[in-house]
């Protein structure tokens, strides 16, 4: 078959051949070269030397003009204060935040300023800098204060109310542009995305947007993952300049992992929730495609993308999927689900794992936390089952991406972006970055390109897509029904574009660390709309096994 390279750490997917290669053992080690395979081997892999960086910090962010609509409000949050506050807030999941909040000891307003504090202190222009917020909501003060008002009278609608939320910031909020990380979007001012709509009448609050591998990490090629020429270079805290951020949703996992917000929102095509909450030592749901609407966000296929959340525990990821779910009918794909609000947080009641059949990649068992991680679930009274991966490829994955974009973009741009944009095609983005290309694109422009010079008819888009959708279905199907499985356990985005073009819905959860530092997560994959079992199945493996660190430099 014809060879191709996958440049970009987001189509993480265990290869399905050469098993017995050591090589393929551990996926999330970076390589400095590119690594060739072809489309019946699709592997998991970063494949620039991370460390390599051409650029680091923004050059389009200024720091004290950031800072200067808060500065006042500051003033008399000292130092003093904000250790004061530490153990009401670090680590601490939703339900704890907001119980110290109705006892008084916390307010909305001194939790908001807590975490744009944190930002201050550790994100930009220091020693311990990260780059994972690229953008702060000016009014996010003002708003909490009000919050504040609001619960005294007693209108808490929701979990979700009063708490600080980040965007990836290829999702639209109206007071921050909506960039994709991308200079060509600097002025992309918008309204609400549908899933920010859903947020806001719940009560929480838009904290700011996150940093992201620029334009979700279908750009470049060769650029490492938690790259923007927006937001600069993120950076792991669990490693700065040494662990991966893991991307497309590097700032989501990033901030998320540093305590810099209560929750993140992501957005994931083929693993760009899945690489960098598990890089992070977070947990990140991959939702079925259409459970959450795509409207108002920055596309890369309309037939793969979806949001989805970035915590730091299940509880509070089943709080944010209750504050999220909703139909949109502006959405080709959105579900009608019937279920009331607080159904995903409902779920996690049911706690017990006997009788539940998982099925584990017998090639994953040299890797000794998902040994251990088995180990937790089976004294939970789970049954796991070895299984070998099915001997199926995905043919025209990188086609699909680039037919999709090649009309969702401009979609995008006619129904949700700035009008005083004159965007109309990739091919407008890809002029206007070869007037500045080295300001703009350090890395080059290549899958963009790619977009450019790909076409297909309707009929073969239609048949990629069909195929992709079965061979992926077929990867997870044949063992679930050999075996009476109720879901998968991988690691990481190891199976990421698998669970993507089946459209099956897949969460990781902090799983522990590799000898280098490395967080790596422990991933369960389930059939269409299961959203709920894999939130029970976390919810026991994460109580039984308590892996989350947080990383100590940001404590």
């Amino acid at each position: 078959m014809k060879s191709f390279l996958f440049l970009f750490a987001f189509l993480a997917v265990i290869s399905c051949k050469n098993s017995d290669k050591k090589s393929n053992t551990d996926i999330s080690k970076p390589s400095s070269e590119n690594i060739e395979v072809d489309s019946s081997d699709i592997s998991a892999i970063a494949t620039k030397d991370f460390r390599e960086f051409k650029v680091l910090d923004s050059k389009y962010i200024d720091n004290s003009e950031l800072w200067d609509v808060f500065n006042k409000d500051l003033e008399n949050f000292t130092e003093a204060t904000y250790n004061s506050l530490k153990p009401l807030i670090l680590e601490k999941d939703i339900p704890s935040l907001q119980k110290a909040i109705n006892e008084r000891k916390l307010s909305y307003e001194n939790l908001t300023k807590f975490y744009l504090y944190r930002i201050r202190k550790f994100d930009r222009e220091n020693d311990l800098s990260l780059n994972s917020v690229i953008a702060l909501n000016p009014n996010v003060i003002a708003e909490a204060k009000q919050k504040d008002i609001e619960l005294k009278n007693r209108k808490l609608k929701h979990a979700i109310f009063g708490m600080p939320i980040l965007l990836k910031d290829n999702i639209d909020a109206s007071g921050m542009p909506t960039t994709a990380g991308a200079i060509a979007l600097k002025n992309n001012t918008t309204e609400d995305a549908f899933i920010v709509s859903q947020l806001k009448d719940k009560g929480a609050l838009i904290l700011g947007k996150a940093n992201l591998s620029e334009w979700a990490y279908f750009f470049c090629g060769d650029c490492p993952s938690g790259y923007s020429a927006i937001g600069g270079q993120t950076l792991n805290p669990y490693g700065r300049k040494v662990i991966d951020t893991g991307g497309s949703s590097s700032g989501s996992g990033v901030a998320v992992a540093a305590n810099f917000c209560v929750a993140a929102i992501g957005s994931e095509t083929a693993g760009s929730i899945l690489s960098p909450a598990s890089q992070n030592s977070v947990v990140g749901l991959k939702p079925t495609v259409g459970l959450l609407s795509r409207s108002g966000i920055v596309p890369i296929s309309s037939t793969l993308d979806t949001p989805g959340p970035i915590t730091k525990n299940v509880m509070d990821t089943a709080i944010l999927m209750d504050a999220l779910f909703g139909e949109d009918k502006s959405d080709s794909k959105s579900i009608w689900a019937l279920w009331e609000d607080g159904f995903y947080t409902e779920q996690l009641k049911n706690n017990d794992l006997n009788g539940k059949r998982f099925g584990a990649f017998k090639r994953l068992m040299e890797d000794s936390l998902y040994v251990a991680a088995i180990q937790v679930l089976k004294q939970q009274g789970a049954t796991i089952v070895e299984v070998e991966e099915e001997k199926v490829d995905l043919p025209d994955f990188i086609r699909l991406l680039n037919l999709d974009m090649k009309k969702d973009l401009p979609a995008y741009f006619s129904a949700f972006g700035n009008q005083s944009m004159s965007y109309a095609s990739i091919d407008d983005i890809i002029a206007f970055n070869k007037e500045d290309s080295l300001e703009v694109m350090p890395y080059g422009q290549k899958l963009f390109e790619g977009i450019s010079a790909d076409s297909a008819t309707d009929e073969e888009l239609m048949a990629i897509k069909s195929t992709l959708k079965k061979n992926g279905q077929q990867f997870f199907d044949v063992p679930m029904k050999q075996h009476n499985l109720d879901g998968f356990l991988s690691i990481n985005n190891y199976h990421a574009a698998f669970a993507a073009v089946a459209e099956y819905p897949a969460l990781t959860v902090p799983m522990g660390y590799a000898e280098n530092g490395a967080p790596k997560g422990l991933t369960f994959i389930g059939p269409r709309l299961q959203e709920k079992f894999l939130l029970q199945w976390a919810y026991v493996y994460e109580k039984a096994s308590k892996m989350r660190v947080s990383p100590k430099n940001y404590n």
